[in-house]
């Protein structure tokens, strides 16, 4: 007797490919992203500016630097950018002024209304 003919096996349906996934973000980025990185960076740059200008109170812009890095506890990696935006700011001056200039005391007066700027409005805006 003939064996019986058997039936090939049907493939197994593969699953769908997946397309790759851009990288989730861990939080959601707040609407004032944009401007808290700028204030950070101002906050950099006076830090320097500052105490090279012998006004002596650069420490100040460390010091509220540390606490809005407090106050904005987020993920490890948003902490890194506003900490990375005030060493820009820092190291940007520090590399181009090594004494105090009329130029350099300009930049102190216009980052100081435009961090005050910043600031007032990410708290009348968002809160704070």
């Amino acid at each position: 007797m003939p064996a019986p003919t058997q039936k090939p096996a049907r493939p197994k349906a593969s699953p769908p490919k997946q397309e790759p996934q851009p990288e989730a973000r861990d939080e959601a980025e707040a609407p004032y992203e944009g401007q808290l990185l700028r204030l950070s960076e101002i906050m950099g740059s006076l830090a320097y500016l500052r105490d090279l200008c012998g006004t002596d109170d650069g420490e100040m812009f460390h010091t509220e630097m540390s606490d809005l890095l407090q106050a904005e506890s987020g993920s490890e990696a948003r902490r890194d950018r506003l900490a990375g935006a005030y060493n820009k700011g820092f190291t940007n001056f520090e590399t181009v002024y090594h004494s105090c200039t009329a130029n350099a005391q300009n930049l102190m007066g216009t980052y100081l209304r435009e961090g005050h700027s910043l600031a007032h409005d990410i708290v009348s805006r968002f809160g704070g």
